[in-house]
């Protein structure tokens, strides 16, 4: 066989070179990487096609009213000192539901039928520690600095001093690994290691094998077993007290809520409290020969307790008072099927304050709050100028978010409009910050939720953008496989668990994130706005189709 002619040769490699250059495009562009069940990849416009600018467009027209200058004047107020952060039962929230009550009427939003308000009363049992303290052997330690305690999980006990800590391993009771099977512990305090035991080849003894079992993240788990063998209080080794909490922040610093008049949860779990190494050191004293011991026989499968002598004393008085909140909520009646509902949320609670700092929450979530009441008043222009929508379009302001989802978890218990006729809930909280990943200038949110409960609603998002906002819809935290598990943690949540499909738009988070520093001169009013006309283009759609939208996925 003869030599190929080499323009024939380097012909061939260019469209090699091509082809190979198109083939990876394809694979990590265009092809979906979904880490979880759910899409998680971004959505960039098509650029070349031009968005919708046509004046007698209706949607283009009502989202056009949406200017900055009203979502500034609006969130300067709401997000003012003098609000004093909207903490949830306190002065400066009743202050931001008169406002938005005030300024919802005056733009000529509905009542719900039946009330002569544009609220709904939530009463809230508030908790917080009247006194907690830590003492090992005459030395006192520092609450949220060498301890823990969280309210909502404990329960008052009388002060207690023991003279015997009983050091129980992991605190776990399984058929492959006991730690209380040699041990009785009614009526003793224990010290527990979080986690679960490992050999000295890596190997976690439940498993046999470098798979983790659930005993390893589910303290839950083992406080429970705790409080079923009678153990008076637990103490839990946290080795990095800091990173606890971060995670709490919120419960620690401002205490504890729940649904209720005098309500108190029964608790399932034992009396905890998370110290650091520098307390389970000092209780374990001159003992630490004994428990290094105990831990070998641990790490081979083999568990350990020891009666530890000290000197403990311990405070755990918690105070209870009954507050009041309220959502508030306002709508417009649709014109052809005005008894189906879309409720567009957003929570206007925040973390109030601390001595004399206040935490505006100009973004969180002043701006969600904001947001939706620019497309309320854009809304009723329309309606004004004869562009009613065929569905009911509800407006829900609900306290109690900061507090554990509680204002929305009412709504969806007390349900003011029928959950059987609530066809879509739209979520918004924080639209008014760009977080690290984007740090250029980009118009982007993102979604998450949208193809949970509903293939339409997600196909409806992605269609309007492109026609009318040309936004990037960035599906990172909608994976089922997220760590932070964002669908779980705004209002819309209480929804989707009543099989309402939900969507949820989100900024992400910042370096002000629940700090005094979130204020609104850091907000960008420009891209609040283009975010809040591509949420009244899905709800104009949804509210204006011929059919409702399908529900077609599962509720998790």
């Amino acid at each position: 066989m003869g030599f190929l002619p080499i323009e024939f040769l380097i012909s061939s490699y260019r469209k090699m070179k091509e082809q190979i250059i198109i083939t990876f495009i394809i694979l990590t562009v265009c092809v979906p990487v979904s880490f979880g069940q759910y899409i998680s990849t971004v959505t960039y416009p098509d650029k070349k096609t031009n968005k919708i600018t046509d004046v007698n467009d209706p949607a283009y027209r009502i989202a056009s009213m949406i200017s900055t200058e009203s979502l500034k004047k609006h969130l300067y107020i709401l997000a003012s000192d003098e609000m004093e952060g909207r903490e949830t039962g306190q002065k400066g929230i009743k202050m931001a539901s008169d406002y938005l009550q005030s300024t919802i009427k005056n733009i000529g939003l509905m009542k719900p039928s039946g009330s002569d308000e544009y609220f709904q009363s939530v009463a809230f049992t508030f908790s917080k520690w009247k006194e907690s303290s830590v003492k090992v052997n005459n030395n006192r330690y520092r609450h949220l600095w060498d301890y823990i305690m969280i309210h909502e999980s404990n329960e008052t006990m009388p002060e207690l001093n023991v003279k015997e800590v009983v050091f129980l391993g992991y605190g776990i009771e399984d058929p492959k690994y006991n730690d209380y099977k040699k041990t009785n512990v009614k009526d003793k305090v224990i010290l527990i290691n979080k986690g679960e035991p490992i050999d000295k080849d890596g190997n976690y003894i439940i498993s046999g094998n470098k798979n983790a079992s659930a005993w390893k993240d589910d303290i839950n788990k083992k406080l429970t077993i705790a409080k079923e063998k009678g153990a008076k209080l637990v103490l839990i080794i946290e080795e990095d007290v800091k990173k606890l909490l971060e995670e709490n922040r919120r419960k620690l610093l401002g205490g504890s809520m729940q649904l209720g008049n005098g309500f108190q949860k029964t608790i399932y779990t034992a009396n905890h409290i998370f110290i650091s190494s520098t307390i389970a050191k000092d209780i374990i004293g001159l003992n630490e020969e004994e428990i290094i011991k105990a831990r070998q026989k641990i790490a081979k499968g083999k568990p350990s307790s020891y009666s530890l002598s000290t000197d403990l004393g311990i405070k755990m008085d918690k105070e209870m008072n009954v507050l009041e909140g309220q959502n508030v909520i306002g709508y417009i009646k649709g014109k052809s099927k005005p008894e189906e509902y879309i409720i567009v949320s957003a929570h206007y609670d925040h973390l109030g304050k601390r001595g004399d700092e206040v935490f505006n929450g100009a973004n969180d979530n002043g701006s969600g709050t904001v947001a939706i009441l620019g497309i309320a008043e854009a809304l009723a222009k329309a309606v004004r100028e004869g562009f009613s929508p065929e569905r009911s379009i509800v407006f829900l302001w609900v306290c109690g978010e900061e507090k554990g989802l509680l204002g929305s978890e009412y709504y969806s218990e007390n349900p003011v409009f029928p959950l059987d006729k609530t066809i879509l809930n739209v979520n918004v909280d924080m639209v008014g910050r760009s977080d690290e990943k984007y740090t250029k200038g980009e118009d982007f949110i993102y979604i998450i939720g949208s193809d949970r409960l509903s293939s339409d609603v997600h196909k409806i998002n992605e269609s309007v953008n492109q026609k009318y906002s040309q936004m990037i819809l960035d599906y990172t935290y909608n994976s089922e496989e997220d760590p932070n598990r964002y669908y779980y943690r705004s209002d819309h949540y209480n929804f989707a668990k009543k099989g309402i499909p939900a969507i949820f738009y989100f900024n992400g988070t910042h370096a002000d994130y629940h700090r005094t520093t979130d204020d609104v001169e850091k907000i960008n009013f420009e891209l609040m706005r283009k975010t809040a006309q591509l949420i009244l283009h899905t709800t104009w759609e949804v509210a204006n189709r011929p059919e409702r939208i399908v529900v077609d996925g599962v509720v998790k």
